[in-house]
Protein backbone atom coordinates (compact mmCIF):
# COMPACT_ATOMS: atom_id res chain seq x y z
CA UNK A 1 0.00 0.00 0.00
CA UNK A 2 2.60 2.37 0.64
CA UNK A 3 4.73 1.68 -2.92
CA UNK A 4 0.86 2.24 -3.82
CA UNK A 5 0.56 5.75 -2.30
CA UNK A 6 3.93 7.06 -3.30
CA UNK A 7 3.84 6.05 -6.60
CA UNK A 8 0.45 8.34 -6.70
CA UNK A 9 2.38 11.33 -5.29
CA UNK A 10 5.07 10.58 -7.79
CA UNK A 11 2.19 11.13 -11.02
CA UNK A 12 2.29 14.12 -12.59
CA UNK A 13 -0.79 14.72 -14.86
CA UNK A 14 0.75 17.99 -16.01
CA UNK A 15 3.55 17.81 -19.03
CA UNK A 16 7.32 18.50 -18.31
CA UNK A 17 9.12 21.35 -19.23
CA UNK A 18 10.82 19.55 -22.01
CA UNK A 19 7.21 18.38 -23.27
CA UNK A 20 6.21 21.92 -22.72
CA UNK A 21 8.83 23.37 -24.61
CA UNK A 22 8.74 20.25 -27.77
CA UNK A 23 4.84 21.36 -28.51
CA UNK A 24 5.50 25.13 -28.39
CA UNK A 25 8.34 24.46 -30.93
CA UNK A 26 6.22 22.35 -33.13
CA UNK A 27 3.55 24.89 -33.22
CA UNK A 28 5.50 28.06 -33.32
CA UNK A 29 6.59 26.29 -36.85
CA UNK A 30 3.16 25.20 -38.14
CA UNK A 31 2.66 29.18 -37.67
CA UNK A 32 6.16 30.62 -38.77
CA UNK A 33 6.53 28.55 -41.80
CA UNK A 34 3.74 30.14 -44.02
CA UNK A 35 4.42 33.47 -43.02
CA UNK A 36 8.34 33.22 -44.04
CA UNK A 37 6.78 31.47 -47.35
CA UNK A 38 4.84 34.87 -47.48
CA UNK A 39 7.84 36.58 -46.80
CA UNK A 40 9.92 35.25 -49.02
CA UNK A 41 7.52 35.36 -51.96
CA UNK A 42 7.16 39.46 -51.38
CA UNK A 43 10.94 39.32 -51.67
CA UNK A 44 11.01 37.38 -55.37
CA UNK A 45 12.44 39.36 -58.29
CA UNK A 46 10.05 37.22 -60.88
CA UNK A 47 11.99 36.21 -63.60
CA UNK A 48 15.55 37.95 -63.64
CA UNK A 49 15.88 35.81 -60.21
CA UNK A 50 17.32 37.21 -56.83
CA UNK A 51 15.32 38.99 -53.76
CA UNK A 52 15.17 42.70 -53.26
CA UNK A 53 13.07 45.17 -51.13
CA UNK A 54 11.77 47.16 -54.20
CA UNK A 55 8.28 46.07 -53.76
CA UNK A 56 7.80 46.77 -49.70
CA UNK A 57 9.88 50.03 -50.32
CA UNK A 58 7.19 50.88 -53.25
CA UNK A 59 4.39 50.31 -50.67
CA UNK A 60 6.08 52.44 -47.87
CA UNK A 61 7.38 55.33 -49.89
CA UNK A 62 3.82 56.35 -51.61
CA UNK A 63 1.46 53.80 -52.02
CA UNK A 64 -0.11 53.90 -48.45
CA UNK A 65 -1.55 57.61 -49.60
CA UNK A 66 -1.88 56.73 -53.24
CA UNK A 67 -2.85 53.56 -55.09
CA UNK A 68 -3.18 51.41 -51.80
CA UNK A 69 -4.77 53.93 -49.80
CA UNK A 70 -8.64 52.14 -50.12
CA UNK A 71 -6.31 49.40 -48.05
CA UNK A 72 -5.79 52.03 -45.53
CA UNK A 73 -9.45 52.59 -45.52
CA UNK A 74 -10.84 48.95 -45.28
CA UNK A 75 -8.26 48.20 -42.10
CA UNK A 76 -9.94 51.34 -40.30
CA UNK A 77 -13.19 49.73 -41.31
CA UNK A 78 -11.66 46.32 -39.76
CA UNK A 79 -10.87 48.15 -36.61
CA UNK A 80 -14.23 49.60 -36.10
CA UNK A 81 -16.22 46.05 -36.60
CA UNK A 82 -13.93 45.08 -34.41
CA UNK A 83 -14.52 47.03 -31.53
CA UNK A 84 -18.37 47.35 -32.04
CA UNK A 85 -18.56 43.40 -32.01
CA UNK A 86 -16.85 43.10 -29.32
CA UNK A 87 -18.76 45.89 -27.59
CA UNK A 88 -22.13 44.16 -28.63
CA UNK A 89 -21.05 40.87 -27.45
CA UNK A 90 -19.74 41.49 -24.29
CA UNK A 91 -22.95 44.17 -23.64
CA UNK A 92 -25.37 41.54 -24.28
CA UNK A 93 -23.74 37.86 -23.69
CA UNK A 94 -21.83 38.57 -20.38
CA UNK A 95 -25.18 39.97 -18.63
CA UNK A 96 -27.08 37.34 -19.89
CA UNK A 97 -24.77 34.46 -18.90
CA UNK A 98 -24.15 35.68 -15.54
CA UNK A 99 -28.24 35.76 -15.43
CA UNK A 100 -28.83 32.25 -16.47
CA UNK A 101 -26.35 31.48 -14.33
CA UNK A 102 -27.82 32.97 -10.89
CA UNK A 103 -31.51 32.54 -11.56
CA UNK A 104 -32.65 30.54 -14.11
CA UNK A 105 -30.31 28.33 -14.45
CA UNK A 106 -33.08 25.56 -16.37
CA UNK A 107 -32.00 27.57 -19.13
CA UNK A 108 -28.80 26.87 -19.41
CA UNK A 109 -28.89 23.89 -21.88
CA UNK A 110 -31.50 25.94 -24.24
CA UNK A 111 -28.80 28.83 -23.85
CA UNK A 112 -25.92 26.66 -24.82
CA UNK A 113 -27.97 25.15 -27.72
CA UNK A 114 -28.57 28.89 -29.21
CA UNK A 115 -24.75 30.62 -28.60
CA UNK A 116 -23.52 27.38 -30.03
CA UNK A 117 -26.25 26.80 -33.50
CA UNK A 118 -23.97 29.61 -35.51
CA UNK A 119 -21.31 27.64 -35.96
CA UNK A 120 -22.89 24.80 -37.98
CA UNK A 121 -24.59 26.89 -40.00
CA UNK A 122 -22.38 27.79 -43.20
CA UNK A 123 -21.78 31.68 -43.85
CA UNK A 124 -23.61 31.60 -47.11
CA UNK A 125 -26.47 30.59 -44.96
CA UNK A 126 -26.86 32.96 -42.86
CA UNK A 127 -26.09 35.79 -45.31
CA UNK A 128 -28.85 34.72 -47.30
CA UNK A 129 -31.24 35.24 -44.16
CA UNK A 130 -29.59 38.44 -42.92
CA UNK A 131 -30.12 39.94 -46.59
CA UNK A 132 -33.84 40.80 -45.79
CA UNK A 133 -32.62 41.71 -42.51
CA UNK A 134 -29.93 44.00 -43.56
CA UNK A 135 -32.49 45.89 -46.07
CA UNK A 136 -34.18 47.11 -42.96
CA UNK A 137 -31.20 48.16 -41.09
CA UNK A 138 -30.16 50.38 -43.82
CA UNK A 139 -33.40 52.01 -43.45
CA UNK A 140 -32.96 52.64 -40.22
CA UNK A 141 -29.53 53.35 -39.46
CA UNK A 142 -28.11 53.53 -42.78
CA UNK A 143 -25.77 51.36 -44.62
CA UNK A 144 -21.78 51.90 -42.97
CA UNK A 145 -19.58 49.43 -42.80
CA UNK A 146 -20.38 49.31 -38.73
CA UNK A 147 -23.66 47.95 -39.16
CA UNK A 148 -21.61 44.40 -40.20
CA UNK A 149 -21.58 43.95 -36.53
CA UNK A 150 -24.56 42.60 -35.63
CA UNK A 151 -24.05 39.54 -37.88
CA UNK A 152 -20.30 39.49 -36.69
CA UNK A 153 -22.11 38.97 -33.38
CA UNK A 154 -23.72 36.16 -34.59
CA UNK A 155 -21.01 34.40 -35.76
CA UNK A 156 -18.22 35.24 -32.88
CA UNK A 157 -21.42 33.85 -30.43
CA UNK A 158 -19.76 30.52 -30.06
CA UNK A 159 -16.34 31.14 -29.61
CA UNK A 160 -17.40 33.65 -27.12
CA UNK A 161 -19.78 31.58 -25.28
CA UNK A 162 -17.30 29.24 -24.80
CA UNK A 163 -15.08 31.27 -23.31
CA UNK A 164 -16.60 33.03 -21.32
CA UNK A 165 -18.79 29.65 -19.79
CA UNK A 166 -15.62 28.06 -18.76
CA UNK A 167 -14.63 30.48 -16.88
CA UNK A 168 -18.25 31.21 -15.03
CA UNK A 169 -18.08 27.18 -14.26
CA UNK A 170 -14.85 27.38 -12.51
CA UNK A 171 -15.97 30.46 -9.75
CA UNK A 172 -19.21 30.38 -7.59
CA UNK A 173 -21.02 33.07 -8.54
CA UNK A 174 -24.19 32.07 -7.00
CA UNK A 175 -21.79 32.39 -3.39
CA UNK A 176 -20.02 35.90 -4.24
CA UNK A 177 -23.33 37.67 -5.34
CA UNK A 178 -25.18 36.23 -2.64
CA UNK A 179 -22.07 37.85 -0.02
CA UNK A 180 -21.86 41.07 -1.84
CA UNK A 181 -25.96 41.15 -1.43
CA UNK A 182 -25.64 40.46 2.15
CA UNK A 183 -23.18 43.76 2.45
CA UNK A 184 -25.53 45.98 0.95
CA UNK A 185 -24.08 46.23 -2.75
CA UNK A 186 -26.97 46.53 -5.56
CA UNK A 187 -26.99 44.40 -8.28
CA UNK A 188 -24.76 46.68 -10.75
CA UNK A 189 -21.92 46.77 -7.94
CA UNK A 190 -22.58 43.15 -8.05
CA UNK A 191 -21.96 42.68 -11.72
CA UNK A 192 -19.00 45.46 -11.78
CA UNK A 193 -17.21 45.26 -8.90
CA UNK A 194 -17.69 41.41 -8.09
CA UNK A 195 -18.28 39.25 -10.78
CA UNK A 196 -16.83 41.20 -14.08
CA UNK A 197 -13.21 41.09 -12.03
CA UNK A 198 -13.42 37.48 -11.89
CA UNK A 199 -14.18 36.97 -15.45
CA UNK A 200 -11.55 38.56 -16.50
CA UNK A 201 -9.88 35.94 -18.17
CA UNK A 202 -12.83 34.31 -19.90
CA UNK A 203 -13.45 38.20 -21.06
CA UNK A 204 -10.10 38.45 -22.87
CA UNK A 205 -10.19 35.05 -24.71
CA UNK A 206 -13.54 36.24 -25.97
CA UNK A 207 -12.39 39.34 -27.19
CA UNK A 208 -9.63 38.01 -28.56
CA UNK A 209 -11.28 35.18 -30.48
CA UNK A 210 -14.11 38.28 -31.75
CA UNK A 211 -11.30 40.66 -33.10
CA UNK A 212 -9.44 37.71 -34.78
CA UNK A 213 -12.05 36.43 -36.19
CA UNK A 214 -13.90 39.81 -37.41
CA UNK A 215 -9.77 40.68 -39.04
CA UNK A 216 -10.78 37.81 -41.04
CA UNK A 217 -14.21 37.53 -42.06
CA UNK A 218 -14.25 38.13 -46.32
CA UNK A 219 -17.30 35.85 -46.98
CA UNK A 220 -20.48 37.78 -45.27
CA UNK A 221 -18.85 41.25 -46.34
CA UNK A 222 -18.29 40.66 -49.88
CA UNK A 223 -21.68 39.06 -50.22
CA UNK A 224 -23.26 42.28 -48.04
CA UNK A 225 -21.00 44.78 -50.02
CA UNK A 226 -19.29 46.14 -47.53
CA UNK A 227 -15.26 46.75 -47.66
CA UNK A 228 -13.18 45.40 -44.87
CA UNK A 229 -9.97 44.53 -44.66
CA UNK A 230 -10.26 40.92 -46.54
CA UNK A 231 -12.37 42.38 -49.63
CA UNK A 232 -9.83 44.86 -50.09
CA UNK A 233 -7.00 42.16 -50.20
CA UNK A 234 -8.45 40.30 -52.72
CA UNK A 235 -9.28 43.18 -54.88
CA UNK A 236 -5.62 44.10 -54.92
CA UNK A 237 -4.62 40.80 -55.10
CA UNK A 238 -6.50 40.96 -58.40
CA UNK A 239 -3.75 43.71 -60.25
CA UNK A 240 -1.11 42.33 -57.65
CA UNK A 241 -0.77 39.44 -56.14
CA UNK A 242 3.10 40.80 -54.22
CA UNK A 243 1.61 43.68 -52.32
CA UNK A 244 -1.76 41.69 -52.19
CA UNK A 245 0.77 39.25 -49.65
CA UNK A 246 2.68 42.63 -48.26
CA UNK A 247 -0.61 43.83 -46.82
CA UNK A 248 -1.88 40.32 -45.20
CA UNK A 249 2.03 40.28 -43.51
CA UNK A 250 0.95 43.76 -42.05
CA UNK A 251 -2.12 43.19 -41.32
CA UNK A 252 -0.98 40.13 -39.34
CA UNK A 253 1.80 41.93 -37.58
CA UNK A 254 -0.80 44.78 -36.84
CA UNK A 255 -3.37 42.24 -35.44
CA UNK A 256 -0.56 40.39 -33.38
CA UNK A 257 -0.17 43.94 -31.53
CA UNK A 258 -3.85 45.22 -31.17
CA UNK A 259 -4.54 41.75 -29.68
CA UNK A 260 -1.33 42.49 -27.71
CA UNK A 261 -2.33 45.89 -26.74
CA UNK A 262 -5.94 43.72 -25.41
CA UNK A 263 -4.34 42.35 -23.01
CA UNK A 264 -1.95 44.53 -21.43
CA UNK A 265 -5.59 46.70 -21.40
CA UNK A 266 -7.71 44.30 -19.30
CA UNK A 267 -4.61 42.55 -17.56
CA UNK A 268 -4.88 42.67 -13.31
CA UNK A 269 -2.79 45.64 -12.26
CA UNK A 270 0.08 44.48 -9.35
CA UNK A 271 0.46 46.87 -6.50
CA UNK A 272 3.63 48.42 -6.24
CA UNK A 273 3.21 48.30 -2.38
CA UNK A 274 5.91 45.49 -0.64
CA UNK A 275 4.21 42.61 0.35
CA UNK A 276 3.46 42.88 4.29
CA UNK A 277 5.54 41.23 6.47
CA UNK A 278 4.28 37.51 7.36
CA UNK A 279 2.99 37.19 10.48
CA UNK A 280 3.73 34.03 12.86
CA UNK A 281 1.34 32.44 14.63
CA UNK A 282 1.51 32.63 18.68
CA UNK A 283 2.88 30.36 20.55
CA UNK A 284 0.96 27.25 22.31
CA UNK A 285 0.43 28.65 25.49
CA UNK A 286 0.62 25.94 28.45
CA UNK A 287 -1.29 25.58 31.30
CA UNK A 288 0.74 26.64 34.21
CA UNK A 289 -0.06 23.15 36.22
CA UNK A 290 1.03 21.19 33.46
CA UNK A 291 4.32 19.04 34.43
CA UNK A 292 7.41 19.67 32.24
Amino acid sequence: MAAMSGQAKAFRPEPGALTRWLILGIVGLVFLVPIVAMGEFTLRRGLEGGYDFSRWIAVFSGGLTGEYKGVLTALGNSVVLAIVTVAVMLVILVPTMILVQLKFSYLRRAMEFLCLLPITIPAIVLVVGLAPVYSVIAKMFGSGVWTLSFAYGIIVLPYAYRAIQANLSAIDVVTLSEAARSLGAGWLTVLVRVLLPNLRRGILSASFISVAVVLGEYTIAALLNRINLQTALVIVSKSDPFVAVIFALLALVFAFFLLLAIGRVGAPRRSRREPAASITAPAAVTPSGASS
